[in-house]
């Protein structure tokens, strides 16, 4: 098949899990043509600058471009793109930028609507299901061809109505959801009627991480945080458990990886409470650098208020960290408490705390049968051939023709783009 993938930033440091099926899909013999609304620094990342160089950003295209797209669609599908615009207007957010932002939408959704007719792309394939899933509900309109999408949360549930979820379900030739929760939120906001057509199919782990080989706990009560620093990610309750933890006697080592709108806040906190010696704050860290410090680290904590499943978690339970985590949405689906990790009440800084604790001084035998046991739990769950025979049978029942294409004419990008999947 020629499948396309659309999403708003493509590729980037943290779509390793879209990136795994872009690979997996070329890999199997499909040719996977990649879009993006805009381009995210690559940074010294060569894998990253590869994956950006065989993709179209959509804004970076001239204007001269992007009008003749719109020309092509009102000359050639005059009909779908009046029924595109009244789909637009009907599933805008509320207020003068909600309707600002459709027209643009509509020119991005007359592009790609152009490609996937002029390359005969058997379905357009979304991640996130937010602005860019509206761009690919209206190009398949406009086109005349399928789209599919992956929803993850757990944004787009606070706010289904502004992202018309419930629409994009129902005109979705089909939704995967990473977790069991994800599936039953989709349901929430879909007829019944469409309920058939979501399926799951979870996220998996980087290469890098799945092909690395877990080491042994290790001693140092060193626990380690890799995340946004952000409210929803739990960072205050972590600073004020670990210096509960503290205060009843516990010694140990804390290192956070990340950054975000909260990091001057909570370092401030680790020098109102005389942390410096005990909580580092290293920034944002290349995924080769969050594996070293994994490996050094004796369990991984993500206090989060809301996720979907993180994929840092599968990161550390590959590598054989267990994970001290809160019983929210899809976390307890690869999460079991006492067997590979804690789950903990969220917000509860008592919790925590006892969380710490536990893993700061549970005997390494001990820690060790968690770890054991996390590692058998993402290998089982979160199967890369598993999910992507799961993903590659939905993009075969439900693409335009569903059969294999012609190869497109060679160019020196997609020549490139072809010895990377080798």
């Amino acid at each position: 098949m020629r499948i396309a993938y659309l999403t708003s930033h493509y590729a980037r440091a943290s779509d390793t899990f879209i990136r795994n099926e872009v690979a997996g899909l070329r890999a199997r013999g499909h040719e996977v043509l990649t879009y993006s609304i805009r381009r995210e620094s690559a940074g010294d990342d060569e894998e990253l600058r590869r994956e950006q160089a065989t993709t179209t950003y959509i804004l970076e295209q001239p204007l001269a471009r992007l009008a003749a797209a719109a020309a092509w669609a009102l000359l050639r599908r005059p009909r779908a793109s009046l029924q595109a615009l009244g789909l637009a207007l009907r599933t805008r957010k509320a207020g003068l930028k909600g309707l600002a932002l459709q027209g643009p939408y509509l020119v991005e959704a007359a592009l790609l609507a152009r490609e996937m007719v002029e390359r005969d792309i058997a379905i357009v394939h979304n991640h996130i299901a937010e602005n860019s899933a509206t761009v690919a509900m209206l190009a398949s309109v406009i086109a005349g061809r399928p789209f599919s999408m992956t929803v993850h949360g757990p944004g787009i549930f606070y706010r289904p109505g502004d992202w018309a979820l419930g629409e994009k379900l129902a005109r979705a030739a089909f939704t995967a959801a990473i977790t069991d929760f994800c599936r039953s939120q989709c349901m929430l906001f879909a007829d019944p009627a469409h309920w058939s057509r979501i399926h799951i199919v979870r996220c998996t782990p980087g290469a890098a991480f799945r092909q690395a080989r877990p080491l042994p706990v290790v001693e140092a009560p060193r626990l380690l945080f890799v995340g946004r620093l952000c409210a929803e990610k739990g960072v205050r309750v972590l600073i004020d458990a670990f210096v509960a933890a503290r205060a009843r006697g516990v010694a140990m080592q804390l290192v956070l990886v990340g950054d975000g709108p909260l990091r001057g806040e909570i370092e401030a906190l680790v020098r109102q409470h005389g942390l410096q010696a005990d909580v580092s704050l290293l920034g944002w860290r290349s995924s080769p650098q969050v594996r070293d410090e994994l490996q050094r680290a004796r369990a991984f904590v993500l206090p989060s208020f809301a996720e979907g499943l993180p994929v840092a978690i599968m990161e550390a339970f590959s590598l054989g960290r267990p994970v001290i985590t809160t019983r929210i949405a899809g976390i307890p689906e690869l999460v079991e408490d006492g067997r590979n990790g804690w789950l903990v009440a969220p917000g509860s800084v008592e919790a925590l705390t006892d969380a710490l604790i536990d893993a700061a001084q549970l005997p390494v035998a001990a820690l060790q049968a968690r770890a054991d046991a996390a590692v058998q739990a993402v290998r089982e769950r979160h199967d890369l051939d598993t999910e992507l025979g799961r993903l590659e049978a939905l993009l075969l029942r439900h693409g335009h023709g569903a059969t294999a294409h012609p190869p497109l004419i060679p160019t020196a990008a997609a020549v490139t783009d072809v010895e990377s999947a080798r």
